[in-house]
């Protein structure tokens, strides 16, 4: 890849939460930096992914499939607080993985908070690149509160899981203890041999729109700007950088910018478009989806008719003869659709 920086962390519009890129902008603004890939990796969920395939496969740019997944230990007691962890796609069964971990993340939480189990994550880990979450992940919590050998246990715990698939996240965006943050983790970095990449975590496109951003914050949080006690969780410097000002602002760590490049180069996934694929209903006695569908079918009418027999119903004869027709007509219009499975389900 010519470039020497790909954005690896971006929200779209459809991170609800804090999220102001439309996926075009976005893949827009992308191909005018000259950026040859970008990833968005919304919060739990992976609702842009069509819209943003079609949209960068157009511009001919490679898009990540990925999503910051909010988790939490079930085995360890200092894992209890929810933690954040970037997980990027690197082919067809990474992204089936990744669609289990967010299914399980609503299952188990909810719409509001979903979670997903360290458990889990261990159990769908292949095929998928992990970003240690930064200062909002388990390493970065234990850096940040002077914990450095719980920094290091974590960091050899998601080794374990990832291999060589584990990056430590690093950003400058100016917010409190960045500075700190970044020290320890590439002390760890180099103690436990991992290789530290360097994300922006933009939110919306330019510096500018920062203010546009808090707005939305504020939205979703149920608060007003001019709350002297709302939390600042964001800063105006988590915009769409450039290759160029990435790179400056991690000159002193180039590693971490061509991290990027070789994270982008590990991930390729198309999701096949087009096609339905309808999980197959359990059938009883051998028979098959056709034939079950038409029994069941028929036998729902019979009860129905019954109901009409036993009101004396003058025509009831033309009227029984005249439902039979119509079902069978339904019947093999269905069944020629191939939507019997899809009636029986519902």
């Amino acid at each position: 890849m010519a470039s020497s920086f790909v954005h690896l962390r971006t929200h779209s519009e459809y991170s609800l939460s804090d999220g102001l890129m439309s996926v075009n902008s976005l893949v827009d603004n992308s191909l005018s930096l000259g950026l040859p890939a970008v990833a968005i990796t919304d919060n739990n969920n992976l609702y842009g992914l069509i819209k943003f395939q079609k949209k960068a496969f157009s511009e001919g740019i490679k898009p990540i499939f990925g999503a910051d997944i909010t988790w939490y230990d079930d085995d360890d007691e200092n894992y209890k607080y929810p933690y954040t962890l970037t997980l990027l796609a690197k082919n067809k069964q990474g992204y089936k993985n990744l669609l289990i971990l967010i299914s399980e993340a609503y299952q188990n939480g909810n719409s509001k908070s979903p979670c997903v189990l360290f458990s889990c994550i261990k159990k769908f880990s292949d095929n998928l690149i992990a970003l240690s979450g930064a200062k909002d992940g388990d390493i970065g919590k234990a850096i940040i509160n002077n914990k450095y050998d719980l920094a290091l246990k974590r960091v050899h715990k998601w080794k374990k899981v990832f291999s060589d698939r584990f990056y430590i996240d690093i950003q400058r965006i100016n917010r409190f203890d960045d500075d700190t943050y970044i020290n320890q983790a590439v002390l760890i970095s180099k103690k436990t041999q991992t290789p530290i990449v360097a994300t922006n975590s933009s939110c919306f496109l330019r510096r500018e729109d920062y203010e546009a951003h808090e707005v939305r914050v504020c939205i979703n949080d149920g608060r007003v700007l001019d709350d002297k006690n709302r939390p600042r969780l964001y800063t105006e410097e988590q915009y769409l950088k450039s290759p160029i000002e990435m790179s400056n602002l991690f000159s002193d760590l180039p590693e971490a910018i061509e991290n990027t490049i070789i994270i982008a180069s590990r991930c390729s996934v198309e999701v096949e478009l087009g096609e339905y694929y309808l999980p197959d209903y359990p059938i009883p006695n051998n028979q098959s989806q056709d034939e079950f569908f038409r029994s069941i079918s028929m036998e729902g009418l019979e009860k129905r008719l019954k109901t009409i027999s036993e009101r004396k119903v003058d025509n009831f004869y033309s009227l029984k003869k005249e439902y039979y027709s119509r079902l069978e007509f339904e019947i093999e219009t269905i069944i020629q659709m191939g939507f019997s499975g899809y009636f029986l389900i519902v």
